[in-house]
């Protein structure tokens, strides 16, 4: 059963290491247009995401900070009286 495996796997790992040879030339090669275009839609689609999160994290933390509403009745009650 031993030998099955080495003879599996010497030929996998030998396969591997010709493959990451030949990988060299891929560095050298610039994206086309169609690789910027969609790292741009990628970009435009963080953004788009962005932009509402930014709203609801402003509103979450001036509503965290704002007097409660409990605290703003008991005082107007106070004074009305």
């Amino acid at each position: 059963m031993k030998t099955k495996i080495a003879n599996f796997l010497i030929p996998l790992l030998g396969g591997s290491a010709t493959s990451a040879l030949a990988a060299d030339s891929a560095l050298q090669e610039s994206g086309g247009p169609m690789v910027w275009f969609f790292l741009g839609f990628v970009a435009l689609v963080v953004i788009m995401q962005a932009i509402p999160a930014g709203i609801l994290l402003y509103s979450m933390i001036k509503a965290a900070f704002s007097p409660s509403e409990a605290t703003a009745l008991a005082s107007e009650t106070r004074t009305s009286k």
